[in-house]
């Protein structure tokens, strides 16, 4: 009569015996994924967020009969009160990388006090993006073509600045009094089709005297 085949007695599988698909510990991991990969693009975005500074030109002479608007040269009084602005804007640090100027003589002017007084040692470029008639859409299409610089200093006029504003804040319908010698700082944060940006501060003449 041949021996009973010994046979182990039976316990409970412990969870750590389970087989698991191979992929088991990916999946969960995925909300860890998720979260790093969103932790990441913040940071990106946050390091590649460009500091934009609209200047509007400052006050400037009546226009004669007979000469192009285009022609129309500062005043002693717009000079004075750019210089006052443009002081208070190098106390909080602005320090454009590059400047780009409207064609038109009174925002050249005023492009180079900005250039003097913050210390801006580069050419003032000159953009037809920046001209009156320009649209916003002209104006975001400057700034994504020069997204590696880390400060844009855009000099320009109104309507054109108070438009472009309302625009860079993804609010179209806001109006925006932006004064002669007026400078805001946005800080565009994407640079896709249309913008995504943040405002920062807002500096008048009266702000500023």
């Amino acid at each position: 009569m041949l021996p009973e085949p010994m046979v182990s007695p039976k316990r409970p599988i412990l969870p750590n015996e389970i087989p698991r698909p191979a992929d088991a510990e990916q999946i969960e991991r995925l909300p860890d994924l998720d979260f790093e990969i969103a932790k990441q693009k913040n940071v990106a975005e946050a390091q590649e967020a460009m500091k934009i500074y609209l200047l509007r030109h400052g006050i400037a002479e009546i226009g004669s009969a007979g000469d192009p608007d285009s022609a129309r040269a500062l005043t002693g009084e717009g000079r004075a009160q750019l210089r006052e602005i443009l002081a208070v804007a190098k106390k909080a640090d602005v320090s454009p990388s590059v400047v780009i100027s409207s064609p038109y003589k009174r925002a050249l002017e005023t492009a180079s006090i900005a250039a003097s007084v913050l210390d801006y040692k580069g050419k003032v470029e000159q953009s037809q993006s920046l001209v009156p008639g320009a649209t916003v859409e002209e104006v975001w299409d400057l700034l994504r073509e020069n997204r590696s610089e880390e400060e844009v200093l855009l000099v320009g006029h109104q309507p054109l600045f108070g438009a472009a504003a309302a625009y860079l804040l993804a609010a179209p319908n806001l109006l925006i009094d932006f004064k002669k010698g007026g400078l805001m700082r946005v800080d565009v944060m994407s640079y896709g089709p249309t913008p995504r940006a943040e405002l920062k501060w807002y500096l008048t003449a009266k702000l500023a005297a």
